[in-house]
Order: C-alpha cells, then structure tokens, then sequence
C-alpha cells in the first residue's frame, strides 16, 4: 500500500516555529512594519495637514508648507518607529539571541526593551521640539509680536525653552538606561566628578547669565551694526551661549555673552547724527578778501543746506609758512553710511565750485576725515 504524503496547508506552514516564534506572527508583524514604512510619508502628510486644518480654524496666520516643512519628517519617523514597536512587542525574544551582557549586569532582551523605548521617547522630543518651533512661528506672525525687540525676546525663549526640553529628554532617557536607581547612581557619578563639572559649567553659566543681561538690558537688537571687542559687523542672532554677528568683512564671528557684558558695546544703529570733518589748505599766496569770500560761500552753503545741523564750525584755523588752514567740522542729520559718503561728496564738490570762482589755488590736497 503505497502512503500519500500530506501536502502542508497555509495554515500548518505558518504555524512553524521560527526563532521561538510562529511564522504567521514573524509575517503579520514585517508585512505591517513594510506597509508603514513604505506609506509613512503618505501617512505623516495625512495626518498633518488634519492638524493644519485643525490649528487653521483659529485664525492662524502660518502658511501650510511651514507647517508641513516643521512636522512631516519627525512625525514619519515617530510613526514609523511607533508602529514597530507595537509589530514586535507582542513577539518572543528569541532565547539565541538573548546573550547575557556583564558588565551590564542584563541580557540582550531588556537592553533592546529599554533601547526601543530610549528611540521612542527621543522621536517624541523631537516632535515636541518642532512644536515648540511652530508655536514660535504662530507668536512671531501675530500682531502681539511687534518690532525688532520683540523677536529677539520670543526666539531667545524659544531657544530657552528647547534647551530646557532637550535636557528633560536627556534625563527620562538616562532613566531607562541606569534603571530604578538611576538617582542614586547619577548622584554618584556627579559626585566624583563635582569639581572638574564646576569647572566646565563655569563658562557656561556666566553665558547663559549674559544672555539674560542682554535681554533685559538689551544694549543692542538684531539686526543693528554695532562694534564690540573689536568686531564691527551687523547682529544676526542673540543666543543662550553666544551672539552671532556677521562682520564687515562678511564672515561669521561668534562671541561669547559674557565676553559682551564685559566688554563696551557700541550701537552704530542708534546714532543720531554724523560727524564730518575736512580741511582747506589754501596757498600762502591768497589774500585775506578771497579767504574771507570763500569763509562766507562755505558758510551759507552749510547754513542753506538741510542735511547739515546749525551747530557747525567754520574758521580759518591755522596760518604757517605755506598755508592757510581753514577747518570744516559739521554734523549731518544722514546716518546710514552710504546716504552719508553720498551727501559729503554733494558738499566737497561744492566747495571746490567756490575755490574755482573765486581762484584760490590750494596748497595740497584736501584731506578728509569722519
């Protein structure tokens, strides 16, 4: 009698146990991993613009790229990751691979039950860090928001307040690793190390205290073209540690808060008006009725023009062997500094009008200073 093989069905085929595991449940659990990695993208755009409708029922002025651009990658990830978790969870570790590790007094299952829960909690931060973002774009596009001052106030608290959120983050994660008694043992390690730990944290400290100095006395904003410690340059970010200024010369300089406290600022911003200077030295061959024309021209050319403040100063200032020196000294309402070479040049050009009327030969050429 010739027996018949039985042909395996679906259903004894994926009762197979593989890695301590049926074969059904390893499938069940890729087959979904595979679905939401491949349609994450799709899946996190969904979601997202759900929320945008949401936030947009509100009157908010964001526009629905800057919110995607903030939270469809972060979400992607955290979804992804969420969903994995939740695949394998119900698995059995496989015993083969579940090694003993030593010096962590553990095994390889609950390093990787703490691990997925280490990445779990970091994809949550970095949601809440977008959030954070958003929230500052939403106050920064408000009309309680005005002025340059305001800005610098709402991003430094952004900055802050991330920083505050990255180390809560830290912290949870911390807990995960060291287990139960991470307290205690963190104490520890902070112990043995306490004074080289004071000693790294001393800058930083007296950073993050000059950033408030600046806030709340705020000797400049951003935006403004200051010079400080040597650097002359415009103000482009005021942070916990640092405030960035791109220089003159175009390159990035960054300084140290404290270094700012410490140092004298000076706000080339806030300058109310600008200060020329400039000196004729006429020919000792000139007589004193054309010096004195020319002293007259000169004179009702700074008084008729608008520009130039009434308190200037006008005199024939010093006599020697080759020359007579007249000094022009005048303050101009014109503080941006291209306006200001501009309007010097209007005023030079005038003058050597009135030197070519009246004919009066120059010893040398004029020189300038501002």
């Amino acid at each position: 009698m010739i027996t018949i093989p039985k042909i395996p069905t679906v259903e004894t085929f994926l009762e197979k146990t593989v890695l301590d595991n049926t074969l059904g449940s390893l499938l069940w659990s890729a087959a979904v991993i595979a679905v939401v990695v491949i349609l994450r993208n799709h899946l996190s755009r969904i979601i997202t613009s759900v929320a945008f409708r949401l936030f947009r029922r509100r009157n908010l002025r964001v526009e629905q790229q800057d919110f995607m651009d903030l939270f469809v990658k972060p979400l992607g990830v955290f979804l992804s990751f969420l969903v994995f978790v939740a695949a394998i969870d119900p698995l059995t570790f496989p015993s083969i691979l579940n090694v003993p590790i030593h010096f962590l007094n553990t095994d390889m299952a609950s390093v990787m039950a703490k691990l997925k829960l280490m990445v779990l909690t970091g994809c949550f931060f970095w949601v809440l860090l977008r959030l954070v973002d958003f929230i500052t774009l939403v106050f920064s596009l408000s009309t309680q928001v005005t002025g340059p001052s305001g800005t610098q106030i709402l991003f430094f608290f952004r900055d802050f307040i991330k920083v505050v959120i990255v180390l809560i983050g830290i912290v949870i994660i911390l807990k995960f690793f060291v287990g139960k008694d991470w307290t205690g043992k963190l104490i520890g390690a902070m112990g043995i190390g306490a004074a080289a730990l004071a000693l790294a944290a001393k800058e930083t400290i007296e950073n993050l205290i000059g950033s408030f100095i600046i806030m709340l006395d705020k000797p400049f904003r951003i935006g403004d073209a200051v010079n400080v410690s040597g650097v002359s340059g415009v103000v482009e970010k005021i942070g916990l540690r640092s405030t960035r200024i791109r220089s003159d010369a175009k390159t990035y300089v960054t300084l140290p808060n404290k270094v700012i406290v410490d140092s004298i600022v000076d706000d080339i911003t806030l300058m109310t008006q600008r200060r020329a200077m400039l000196k004729l030295e006429l020919d000792a061959s000139a007589s004193s009725d054309k010096i004195m024309a020319l002293l007259e021209q000169i004179h009702q050319l700074l008084k008729n023009d608008p520009q130039v403040i009434d308190n200037f100063t006008l005199n024939l200032n010093d006599i020697s062997r080759n020359a007579y020196v007249i000094q022009v000294i005048y303050y101009t309402s014109v503080t941006d500094w291209q306006a200001f070479t501009a309007h010097k040049q209007q005023i030079m050009l005038a003058i050597i009008r009135a030197i070519e009327a009246i004919q009066v030969a120059l010893a040398r050429n004029i020189e300038i200073s501002s």
